[in-house]
């Protein structure tokens, strides 16, 4: 009788496997940790886009603030007289907008006319989605490429962010295998201004 007694259990009856299965199911301790569980993938892949897309429009204002700056050089005819070159002018673009610019990365296209007409915006990619080469080389003068006083120049710079390579999101502009990093682009259009470095 007594063997008998202790081998019953209320919890191997079935109204014991029927109250225990309501207690867990009205239990809710660690239901905050199943829910952050559940939201957490979502919400950080949410937070770090919103960093990513932060640091892409921040990147792309000061290489906009840096090529309206040094194109003002171009425009006053200051880098003429200076006798600076295509990679004064590159350089003079990383030092105005700042340390996040790598100024390897960058791509500098002049073009100048004496009229707007004969002026054709270009990409910076080509046709193999492949970043284009910059305007002659990095000895040559910018005046070559800018025009004479009174000309009309228009400035675009290309600029690889390699940011994009980490975070895949950020991958605006793709190179031709389907990775790479973003392309940002920075234009000035301007007449160049009379001045007496002819």
């Amino acid at each position: 009788m007594t063997a008998a007694f202790q081998s019953y259990s209320p919890e191997k009856s079935p109204r014991g496997w029927k109250r225990n299965a309501t207690r867990w199911l009205h239990d809710s301790a660690g239901s905050t940790a199943v829910e952050f569980s559940l939201v957490a993938v979502p919400f950080f892949f949410f937070v770090f886009a919103i960093l990513g897309t932060s640091l892409y429009f921040f990147t792309n204002n000061a290489l906009d603030r840096g090529v309206q700056s040094a194109a003002r050089k171009i425009r006053t005819g200051e880098a003429k007289q200076a006798g600076a070159t295509v990679g004064d002018f590159r350089q003079s673009v990383c030092d105005e907008a700042g340390t996040g610019i790598n100024c390897n990365k960058l791509r500098v296209l002049i073009q100048s006319d004496a009229s707007w007409a004969n002026i054709t915006p270009q990409g910076c990619l080509d046709s193999k989605s492949e970043m284009v080469n910059s305007t002659g080389s990095i000895e040559e003068l910018v005046s070559d490429y800018s025009g004479d006083a009174s000309f009309v120049a228009l400035i675009t710079v290309c600029y690889e962010w390699d940011l994009a390579k980490t975070f895949s999101f950020l991958q605006l502009g793709k190179g031709s295998n389907g990775s790479g990093p973003a392309v940002m682009q920075a234009s000035a259009a301007f007449r160049i201004e009379p001045h007496p470095y002819e």
